[in-house]
């Protein structure tokens, strides 16, 4: 939801610092495994109790998925690189609810919850991004991405500020669960809505 008015705010910064890693010659592909690596590490940090070393590794592991894009920009775009970022992405997104689900016993209904909401999310978001392919649709509202990147209330941002939020305070994490489950819910119904419009008519 919130993707789209952040672009304009974390991109300058986020190019100004691939470009520096590019005359590095850090690759890409090397920023989206760290990325998705920290994503773990953050998932085994909160099964363990160690909810402050969490938040510090989901932070890296968002810093290293918004710049992994821009990097790639500045050393030339894949479409390999851009299918190792989405299996970065859901090994992140995860590994925290698991972590938690893992850290109490009584966090596993929230955590499954949680985890089925990520998962219907992300089925009506790469679902629509195949058939988007099949068109030739395009749009850039999220930035240059590999594939249609098709909106919702839940997205990155929100995504993100959920899980580090639990992180900060764990004893939030079932009530947070619970809710944002509901807005990948409703995301999905927004989905649909737009996967009629857009691809209602035959091809």
């Amino acid at each position: 939801m919130f993707d789209t008015l952040l672009r304009p705010v974390i991109d300058p910064p986020l190019n100004a610092v691939a470009r520096a890693l590019a005359r590095t010659g850090v690759s890409a592909n090397a920023v989206t495994v760290f990325g998705g690596a920290a994503g773990l590490a953050a998932g085994a940090a909160v099964a363990a109790g160690q909810f402050a070393v969490a938040v510090a590794l989901i932070a890296l592991s968002r810093l290293a998925d918004g710049l992994d894009g821009p990097l790639a920009r500045q050393t030339g775009s894949t479409d390999f690189g851009g299918y190792l970022d989405v299996i970065a992405d859901y090994v992140f997104y995860a590994a925290v609810p698991l972590g938690f689900a893992v850290a109490r016993p009584e966090w596993a209904l929230p955590a499954a919850c949680l985890l089925g909401g990520f998962l219907m999310a992300s089925t009506s978001f790469l679902g629509f991004a195949t058939l988007a392919a099949k068109r030739g649709l395009q749009t850039e509202a999220q930035g240059k991405k590999s594939f249609f990147y098709l909106g919702g209330l839940a997205e990155g941002a929100e995504t993100i500020a959920v899980l580090a939020l639990a992180a900060l305070v764990p004893a939030w994490f079932p009530a947070l669960a619970y809710g944002y489950a509901g807005v990948c819910a409703l995301t999905v119904v927004g989905r649909v809505a737009a996967a009629k419009r857009l691809l209602g008519a035959p091809a």
